[in-house]
């Protein structure tokens, strides 16, 4: 695959995601009505997110360093993890009764929502760090992505306000970030230094 493909599919994602994360802002606000349809892609923001966060570590891998490598693992094993995590909230919890999803986030499902969450967390700052040192994406945008995601990843410990405002201004930085992604192919200066058209 062309490296312009797959910058323009995972920026899509990315866009994706961002739209998502904001509808479920809306959604837990009160201000789009509980739905089969609302619930049904709840899930699909983080999945989107672990697209979007490969294109971008592709993309600032050449001046990221370990630290880039490391940040991408965690950040994307965080990510995959709240995908299952939002899964079973939205597609396994709702088939229980109250009593059983008490028992189960009383015992080990809750330790690995909690290790899950530390993973991201961890992965957001680190990836975070890694793409301001690599100077290839708007440090604002990149800013925007950990400062949104702190509260994110701290779901179940964070006010439902600070935890929804975290979200939309994610979106924000994940789109502007996404944005930047699409046209990189078409900017030879956010291109891997080996693979620059000559002048």
């Amino acid at each position: 695959m062309r490296s312009s493909t797959l910058y323009h599919a995972t920026a899509m994602a990315g866009f994706a995601c961002a739209v998502l994360l904001v509808i479920n802002v809306f959604r837990r606000a009160g201000l789009l009505p509980e739905t089969t349809l609302t619930h049904a892609i709840a899930p699909f923001g983080a999945l989107t997110g672990l697209l979007a966060i490969t294109g971008l570590f592709l993309l600032i891998r050449g001046t990221a360093g370990a630290l880039g490598l490391i940040g991408y693992l965690l950040n994307a094993a965080g990510l995959a993890g709240a995908y299952a995590i939002e899964y079973t909230l939205h597609y396994v919890f709702p088939l229980l009764g109250s009593a059983k999803v008490a028992e189960l986030l009383a015992g080990g499902t809750g330790q690995a929502f909690l290790i899950t969450s530390v993973v991201l967390l961890a992965g957001v700052l680190t990836f975070s760090m890694a793409a301001l040192r690599a100077g290839r994406l708007p440090a604002l945008a990149v800013v925007l992505y950990a400062a949104g995601m702190i509260p994110g990843a701290l779901r179940n410990v964070v006010p439902l306000p600070v935890y929804l405002i975290g979200l939309a201004v994610a979106a924000a930085g994940i789109a502007w970030m996404s944005a930047r992604l699409w046209s990189a192919q078409e900017d030879p200066a956010l291109l891997p230094a080996g693979r620059r058209m000559p002048a």
